[in-house]
């Protein structure tokens, strides 16, 4: 049996573990540059503020005291998510992240009896350990744990734990309450194609031929449909094949004439994407370089240039990375624009056993290639070990203006030594450390 462990408002119980003051308060996360709302705690969602909703249509609840926002705060979210993991670690046969809050854990060998308390003994103690709320979908499949997931987080009669199994009359009734628009793997427009051929719930699929789906749509919705059947066509090693391309990017916290912040921004994004490169064990060929500028600035010039520089040879090395991104910046910066976003893209990658030289290529030596896989790893255990970003080509300008725009952003707790969690047992200790009495009372975030 497989079961998906998703934690409940992830980006907001994480503040809540550490501001116990924002439970049962409607609280909101923002996008990178405090733009829109992409997390919302139940309280917010009971007031009917929708996801993606901009930040500046609600401010006037924020003004009132309603609602509280933070900036997103990836480091601490990117930790919990980390020890939520660990937890599961300890308790079961193996555990495979499919996002920052959902991971699929193996749970084999159980009686159904033993399943269930097995099921609620995870919630239990993530719950304990960690501070973060999870509900536990069990099935035979990938597909099916999704949806005992759903069902477990929003159906009333199964609090926080659902176990499906497949050829119940149990799940018959479940899949025939679930729209197929909800089925992992069904997106927006097949969902409107399959409706069409009155394929309208999750019961449908599954019912449906699966060899016609195949002709139809793809060998995907095929898979799809037997996974409902509880004929299990994923394993978890295919949920995470590497990518052909690898992409970093981010708008800029605000609009910069000067090549001298672009550089910056390049060189973060192309050693971002090297190390995402040695993650999945790739080598990548060429190097793309975009910048925009505001689209939704008509009154200012508009230039959105990109250009593809090949590498010297297949590498993972960042600094023969990072020399192509900076040789196509050069190439492609103008003055007098205000550029609002750059990018680096990895192109052509290819697995690092399986690297074949074209004629092309300039060649490396053995020992030329050893040298850099080792200084690569180092840099990388090091980051690892001591927080990303410890070692690192190039110092980054501090308030550069490619630096993401977070006003709202709480303290990182659990990562960064300066801002630990501080307690204290009276006023006077407070004044001591500086605090006034209006901070002391205030709520502690750090």
């Amino acid at each position: 049996m497989i079961g998906l462990v998703d934690c409940n408002n992830f980006y907001v119980s994480c503040e809540r573990v550490f501001n116990p003051k924002l439970r049962r308060r409607a609280v909101g996360i923002l996008s990178n540059n405090d733009g829109c709302i992409v997390a919302r705690s139940n309280e917010l969602k009971a007031l009917g503020v929708e996801m993606g909703t901009p930040a500046h249509h609600v401010r006037h609840l924020v003004e009132r005291g309603e609602v509280i926002l933070y900036s997103s705060n990836y480091e601490l979210y990117g930790d919990m998510s980390h020890r939520v993991q660990s937890v599961l670690e300890e308790e079961t046969a193996g555990v495979e992240p499919y996002s920052i809050d959902e991971m699929f854990v193996r749970m084999d060998g159980f009686t159904p009896e033993a399943l269930l308390a097995h099921a609620k003994t995870l919630r239990w103690k993530v719950r304990r350990y960690t501070g973060i709320p999870v509900c536990v979908g069990v099935a035979a499949t990938h597909t099916l744990a999704k949806l005992a997931n759903r069902i477990a987080k929003k159906h009333p009669g199964y609090p926080g734990v659902c176990i499906l199994h497949a050829d119940s009359d149990e799940a018959r009734h479940l899949l025939e309450q679930i729209d197929v628009g909800d089925v992992w793997g069904i997106g927006r427009r097949l969902n409107e194609r399959l409706q069409v051929m009155g394929i309208k719930t999750a019961w449908d699929l599954r019912e449906a031929d699966a060899k016609r789906l195949r002709r139809k749509f793809s060998v995907n919705v095929e898979r799809t449909a037997l996974e409902l059947r509880g004929i299990r066509c994923l394993e978890m090693n295919d949920l995470h094949e590497p990518k052909q391309r690898i992409m970093t990017s981010r708008s800029f916290g605000r609009p910069t004439q000067q090549l001298s912040d672009l550089q910056g921004a390049i060189r973060h994004h192309a050693q971002r994407g090297a190390e995402k490169l040695r993650q999945q064990k790739s080598l990548a060929r060429a190097v793309m370089v975009f910048l925009k500028t505001n689209r939704f600035r008509p009154d200012l010039p508009q230039y959105c240039p990109s250009v593809v520089v090949e590498l010297e040879r297949p590498t993972q090395d960042t600094r023969e990375i990072l020399h192509a991104a900076q040789e196509a910046l050069r190439k492609i910066y103008r003055t007098n624009y205000a550029y609002k976003k750059a990018g680096v893209m990895m192109l052509d990658l290819t697995d690092q056993h399986r690297q074949q030289l074209s004629l092309m290529d300039t060649p490396q030596t053995e020992e030329e290639r050893q040298r850099s896989q080792k200084l690569m790893a180092t840099m990388d255990a090091l980051n690892e070990k001591m927080g990303k970003g410890t070692v690192r080509l190039g110092l980054p300008e501090k308030n550069a203006p490619w630096h993401l725009r977070c006003a709202n952003r709480s303290p990182r707790y659990t990562t960064h030594w300066d801002e630990l969690m501080r307690a204290y047992t009276d006023e006077g200790a407070a004044r001591r450390d500086g605090m006034t009495k209006t901070e002391f009372n205030r709520p502690q975030t750090g």
